[in-house]
């Protein structure tokens, strides 16, 4: 059946079905249907009141089926708008992601999210930069004591003997240099 043909007005006696009746709904069985013969009517009610309920059934069945040709029509019509728009799903997912991150941005939760992250960055900046200082004075202490400048002595012996005078373009009476002596193993 050809969209352009479908009268899509709800109050039309058509109902978006197209202009020949002979496809007409009214001819197909209704699923859910209640015959007369198969079963019972339910205590309270009379033949005439289960037919016209059947009746009823069968009208809002039939609504029912007009209304998702008429959604189908209008999806496919949408769905042609957007293709000569040049909009792919693609785009619109682009889109609707871009305007979820602004709308996540904009909350309180975020800002109150990003507040607390940011202090606690702050914080933690602040913590490290006491840390690397204490650690910095500690080894300037360290450095400047007599058991280290003793075992830098005994690193600079132990570079002459294996690099020799000439090593890492130093001269050779090189002040840090002192000729050890038998008695006084570096180690």
């Amino acid at each position: 059946m050809d969209p352009a043909s479908q009268d899509i007005n709800l109050n039309s006696p058509n109902k978006g079905l197209g202009v020949d009746h002979s496809d007409s709904m009214s001819h197909v069985p209704v699923e859910g249907a209640v015959g007369n013969s198969a079963n019972p009517l339910p205590p309270g009610l009379t033949e005439e009141e289960a037919e016209e309920l059947r009746s009823e059934l069968t009208k809002v069945e039939e609504e029912i089926n007009t209304l998702r040709q008429v959604l189908s029509a209008k999806e496919r019509h949408a769905t042609e708008l957007k293709r000569k728009l040049g909009l792919s799903p693609l785009n619109e997912l682009r889109q609707n992601l871009t305007k979820s991150w602004q709308d996540v941005q904009t909350s309180n939760a975020y800002k109150k999210t990003q507040e607390t992250l940011s202090q606690a960055g702050q914080k933690t900046s602040a913590a490290l930069t006491t840390v690397g200082s204490a650690i910095s004075k500690r080894l300037g202490d360290m450095r400047n004591s007599a058991t280290f400048k003793s075992f830098e002595d005994k690193v600079g012996n132990l570079k002459y003997k294996v690099v020799g005078p000439r090593g890492n373009g130093e001269a050779v009476n090189s002040p840090t240099d002192s000729t050890p002596t038998q008695e006084n193993p570096p180690f």
